[in-house]
């Protein structure tokens, strides 16, 4: 047989194998290689025999690490390979914002929290992130440099939701909680607590800023859902509760407004989804979502720039661009998430998660949904191809992956006030009045937190 190894690697793996069996308290086993080998005491004393001590047993751990190495490389060479297969010529080319996908590693991994982290959500015009977290806390993160920038204090139980919006040139930043509180921040004021908003009679799950434009609405209207069955609306300048929404039967766990603020969509423990017009004096639900077989988490409502995929896989030529809700996705314990028209009929079906799903987000430009879940999973939904899973991120990761957000796109051609929310073209990461990619700059950014403490940013 060839001789794998030199004749100086044979001596040491010799007498490695003298000292592991000497140490390990096999004298009579260590004497006969000796013997075998030739290696007398005056070869091979005890200083010697003690500096190749141990030696074997460091070689040996180091082989299965990197056998375990390259074990995970071939993984993640597998996946590449997937993601090749399934890739279109455009979404090849991942320069476009239009087509632009998340990939792993992630560009930033932030680590602060003590908790699960809960919710993220960024600011409409800085490079700030807010994430909140069982730890009772939320942190304020430079997205762009991975580094923590502030940790707020004030709520007395989880924090559950955070959203940035507010009126024109003064953006707010809203949190809910277990506490029963919602709680208004003032980025510009060292994100002071200058409100809290009291009134709900159990756990507040979301809170979500309403983008101007409904009747007397100046961006200072904030939608709440709650496990007390109910959503709120809350004018932030006064404080006050100006609309309170009865529907559901059981804990409300989402709510989305429409980019027009006409319209709001909520998810709920009660196996549906309500879209509710609140622009007239007492809004009732206009349709309920029916299908989902176990609790609906999380909802997004489509931007225009969807709605000629999503008319395809509806079946209609082409669907009205009056409508500011044309389109809407939810996402459930059931696992799957479903497509819905403005009638309240399931288009699609979406199956591929192992698990709950946790968080929902329709791409800027319109062709992709993105979602996350409990099975450790980002995947990228491609609408114009019947919503195929194109993209599946397996270590987004360690451990349920609860919350989602795209970084509001920045339209072109407007001078940006300091902070003002509304010149940053949309509400938090849903598009304002559908503005198309001709007329906004897709930051290619999203964001994503998780139960293993880390938040995590995906950028191009």
């Amino acid at each position: 047989m060839a001789q794998l190894l030199t004749s100086r690697q044979a001596d040491e793996l010799h007498r490695a194998l003298i000292a592991y069996l000497s140490s390990n308290n096999l004298p009579s086993a260590a004497a006969a290689l000796r013997a075998e080998l030739g290696l007398g005491e005056d070869v091979f004393d005890a200083a010697t025999a003690k500096k190749y001590e141990g030696l074997l047993e460091k070689k040996w751990t180091s082989v299965v690490r990197l056998q375990k190495k390259i074990m995970d490389l071939e993984a993640r060479n597998a996946a590449l390979q997937a993601e090749l297969d399934n890739a279109t010529p455009t979404s090849r080319q991942n320069k476009d914002p239009v087509n632009w996908l998340p990939k792993s590693p992630a560009r930033h991994t932030l680590q602060s929290h003590r908790n699960p982290i809960t919710c993220v959500a960024f600011h409409p015009v800085f490079s700030s992130l807010a994430s909140g977290s069982e730890d009772q806390t939320i942190k304020i993160w430079d997205w762009e440099l991975g580094e923590l920038e502030r940790t707020i204090k004030g709520h007395t139980k989880a924090v559950l939701d955070v959203d940035f919006g507010g009126p024109r040139g003064n953006t707010l930043l809203a949190s809910c909680s277990s506490d029963l509180t919602i709680k208004l921040w003032d980025p510009s004021d060292d994100y002071k607590n200058i409100r809290t908003l009291p009134g709900h009679d159990h756990s507040v799950s979301a809170v979500r800023f309403i983008p101007s434009g409904v009747a007397g609405g100046a961006g200072n209207l904030l939608v709440s859902a709650s496990r007390d069955k109910t959503l709120r609306i809350w004018d932030v300048s006064t404080g006050y509760c100006v609309k309170t929404l009865r529907g559901h039967a059981e804990w409300v766990r989402d709510v989305c407004p429409s980019g027009d603020g006409r319209f709001i969509l909520s998810t709920s423990d009660d196996y549906t989804g309500r879209l509710w017009d609140v622009s007239i004096a007492n809004p009732e639900p206009r349709t309920t979502l029916i299908g989902h077989e176990h609790v609906v988490l999380c909802c997004a409502i489509a931007p225009a720039t969807s709605y000629a995929h999503l008319a395809g896989i509806a079946g209609v030529r082409k669907p009205p661009a009056t409508s500011a809700v044309e389109f809407m996705a939810t996402g459930s314990r059931d696992k799957t998430i479903r497509l819905w028209d403005a009638r309240g009929t399931c288009i699609k079906i979406l199956v591929g998660h192992d698990n709950w799903v946790r968080g929902l987000v329709f791409h800027p430009g319109g062709k992709y949904l993105l979602s996350v879940a409990d099975d450790y999973t980002l995947r990228c939904w491609d609408l114009a191809q019947e919503g195929r899973c194109v993209k599946t991120i397996s270590d987004a990761h360690g451990h349920f992956v609860q919350c989602i957000r795209w970084a509001p796109s920045v339209v072109k051609d407007v001078p940006v006030a300091n902070g003002a929310e509304g010149h940053g073209g949309e509400a938090n990461g849903t598009a304002r009045n559908g503005a198309a990619p001709t007329d906004a700059q897709i930051r290619c950014v999203l964001a994503t937190g998780s139960v293993d403490l880390n938040v995590r940013i995906f950028a191009n």
